[in-house]
């Protein structure tokens, strides 16, 4: 087989990219130079990691172009960031600390797989949280499947399963701005908007889930999906309702945004004790979280001021 005729899937005059060559461009953006010692990253056939301490957790995602990302909006790049985002701050969710990701791609011949790889280097960096392997193949559509591990020491996880009632309800910001950043996006809001940066380079709260772990909330998860779906998801776990008296949305975001839009990764936290979680989240320079309500014993009552809330955000069909 020469240069030009390339493999099936690959047009005819396409150069060919050889495997061996792709990945070694990839290691280079992905790689990470301080390896600890008595670690092995990328390059062997698994990575080799020291001995977690407390509980080990693994987490796994997958983000498809054109599904989880407007591939006529963004750059591909982009997409490779909020795949690993969304799966660290699932360990954020659950008051980790992350420690590796191994990333899997699929993609048609021609995909510009080193820009996909540096989004997923900078959501890495971002995080702090080294690739240590992962595998490429081609594909019809571009995916990234994204496991991330993580460790909890001390009590362990928090969960979603443990809120109780009488706790309150509190959410680390404001939410809707990665919703209404797609909204200005399709409006012609440049890549460089605030809320446009919210929605295609979101941002795990992992220093906030750790203070939250450490403040011995009783529940905890991030809002991936929209509020009004993601808080139902919890009190089902806990088997417990919900009295809301607010839903803070972000400057340029819409209250219906705020409610089910979704992607901010906030983190929504139950406690018993919101001065002891104020305390920890001060000494250790974040932002207090904001009281938005309480859980009841009821598991019946879902309500926000007074009127039932429906679930609604986002869910695949299929």
């Amino acid at each position: 087989m020469n240069a030009t005729d390339g493999p099936p899937g690959v047009p005819l005059g396409e150069p060919v990219r050889r495997e061996d060559d792709i990945l070694e461009r990839i290691a280079a953006i992905v790689g990470r130079r301080n390896t600890p010692v008595g670690e092995v990253h990328v390059g062997d056939d698994a990575a080799v990691l020291a001995p977690f301490v407390g509980q080990t957790l693994v987490s796994t995602d997958t983000a498809v172009w054109g599904v989880h990302l407007d591939a006529t909006l963004f750059p591909l790049e982009d997409l490779g960031f909020k795949a690993v985002a969304a799966a660290v701050s699932d360990l954020a969710a659950m008051g980790a600390r992350a420690r590796a990701i191994v990333v899997a791609v699929t993609a048609p011949p021609g995909t510009d797989l080193e820009e996909l790889h540096r989004g997923i280097a900078d959501a890495a960096s971002a995080t702090d949280c080294p690739i240590v392997g992962g595998d490429l193949s081609v594909g019809r559509d571009v995916a990234v499947a994204v496991t991330v591990l993580g460790e909890c020491p001390g009590k362990g996880a928090v969960l979603r399963s443990g809120a109780q009632p009488g706790d309150q309800i509190l959410i680390t910001g404001p939410l809707g701005r990665s919703a209404a950043g797609l909204r200005l996006r399709r409006t012609g809001a440049g890549l460089d908007h605030p809320l446009v940066v919210a929605h295609r380079r979101p941002w795990p709260r992992l220093a906030e889930g750790v203070a939250a772990r450490s403040a011995a909330v009783h529940a905890m998860m991030d809002v991936s999906d929209g509020l009004a779906l993601d808080l139902h998801r919890l009190c089902d776990a806990s088997a417990v309702g919900f009295e809301l008296d607010d839903v803070p949305a972000a400057e340029g975001a819409t209250a219906e945004e705020a409610l089910s839009g979704g992607e901010d990764y906030e983190l929504l936290i139950v406690t018993d004790a919101p001065a002891r979680l104020d305390l920890i989240f001060h000494s250790r320079g974040l932002a207090a979280p904001l009281a938005i309500g309480r859980i009841v014993a009821d598991r019946a009552t879902r309500g926000l001021r007074g009127a039932h809330l429906e679930r609604r955000g986002w869910q695949h069909s299929l």
